[in-house]
């Protein structure tokens, strides 16, 4: 191991070693994730209460992203809140374990907190890798630490399977209250690994070299066009917790006279089905990250493509293949969508305002994830062929704006 390490650049060390950061992050919060959905319906929230709450915590996670991208410009304490927000991120998803059997409300609460969490860390954590990823390749770098990042959200619900395997006294809500408190072990490993990764590397800006001049930073036509298709599909890609929760309604009354053998999806699996659509989302991240090297926003437009289609078969069949189906689009749109998004951020904003690229990118995102997770929750409850219909029309109008975008001559200029 140390022969293999001694062989990589300095920059591609850190890259790793921040990687594993993700990897042990998205095993706590992933984790946490497979099972949120159902953990908020035990609790009594209604379909339009957990897409509201899903994209409350976007808003919320992503609008501040904005203020802590300026500031982390303003101070360059990029460490310290990539710190301070990791470990207010991965901590609130243990608490959930102490949730009350009708305490939907706290659970809400404590699901906002963790994605202040991200908020803090976000813009900061991006442009430590970026500084190390402009020696590497910001597509092949991107790709590589959401892949390990998506290997971490396939080992969490395998956890939370494996757990639920042997926590078998006691009732759904207990078990998955416990479910929670094992996401303690992965949390303390993030902040264990966060630490040496710091110590290792105190000043991962030395790895890119300082801007001979300096310009404020601006937007220009070509970013806005690429913010307003990043929105729209945002604002259609809908959120894992209505999906799981439909599933779990879904297909309980499906195989309700099944035996717990011959049903393939049930409260027991329910964590597996969001393991393998990490599975998906690792290996689009890395093929589509290194396409983005090559090929750039075209790579974006490819992949939306593929994807846009997930809630047809998600949503509109009681069918376990259209499942899968469904759920591997959604995985790949996921995969493609979080590596391409850091590599396009890292290649045209500068360094000198790069984490304010990331809070104004992500800050756009998250309003149009909440909007688009509100209402599709409500059309939910009032009509699934409607929901679908939004879902999938803002996906595919995305790609327009998209080739609007790749063709529009100028970037962002610092």
């Amino acid at each position: 191991m140390r022969r293999f390490l001694r062989n990589l650049s300095p920059a591609m060390v850190f890259i790793l070693l921040f990687s594993i950061v993700s990897l042990l992050s998205d095993m706590t919060h992933e984790g946490a994730a497979s099972i949120r959905g159902v953990y908020l319906l035990l609790l009594g929230a209604s379909a339009a209460s957990i897409g509201f709450i899903s994209g409350l915590g976007e808003l919320v996670g992503y609008s501040l992203r904005f203020l802590f991208g300026r500031f982390a410009d303003k101070t360059k304490r990029y460490w310290l809140l990539t710190i301070v927000g990791y470990a207010v991120d991965v901590l609130a998803v243990p608490v959930l374990a102490l949730v009350g059997e009708h305490g939907w409300l706290f659970a809400a609460g404590l699901i906002i907190v963790e994605r202040v969490g991200k908020a803090i860390k976000k813009p900061a954590k991006n442009t430590l890798v970026s500084f190390a990823a402009s020696q590497e390749g910001v597509g092949k770098s991107f790709a590589l630490e959401e892949m390990l990042d998506q290997i971490g959200a396939f080992l969490g619900p395998v956890l939370l399977y494996v757990v639920m395997l042997f926590k078998t006294e006691g009732t759904t809500f207990q078990i998955y209250s416990f479910c929670f408190a094992v996401l303690l072990v992965p949390a303390v490993a993030t902040m264990a690994m966060l630490f040496f990764t710091k110590r290792k590397f105190p000043h991962p800006e030395r790895f890119e070299p300082e801007p001979t001049t300096y310009a404020p930073f601006h937007l220009d036509r070509k970013f806005l066009l690429y913010l307003a298709g990043i929105s729209l599909f945002a604002f259609g890609f809908i959120d894992y917790s209505l999906i799981i929760m439909h599933v779990s309604r879904t297909f309980a009354s499906v195989s309700s006279g099944l035996s717990e053998t011959t049903s393939l999806v049930n409260s027991g699996t329910i964590p597996l089905l969001y393991a393998g659509a990490m599975l998906i989302d690792a290996a689009a991240a890395m093929i589509f990250g290194l396409l983005y090297d090559k090929k750039g926003l075209r790579v974006l437009m490819v992949s939306t493509a593929l994807s846009a289609p997930f809630a047809v078969f998600i949503f509109g069949f009681q069918s376990v293949g259209a499942l899968l189906i469904g759920v591997a689009m959604w995985g790949i749109g996921m995969g493609a969508q979080q590596s391409i998004l850091k590599a396009a951020v890292a290649s045209i904003v500068p360094k000198s305002s790069r984490a304010s690229g990331y809070g104004i990118f992500e800050c756009v995102f998250g309003v149009f994830w909440f909007l688009g997770s509100w209402l599709l929750g409500a059309l939910y409850d009032w009509s699934i062929p409607a929901m679908i219909a939004v879902s999938v029309g803002a996906q595919l109008a995305a790609i327009l704006l998209y080739l609007l975008s790749y063709k529009s001559p100028a970037g962002i200029h610092g």
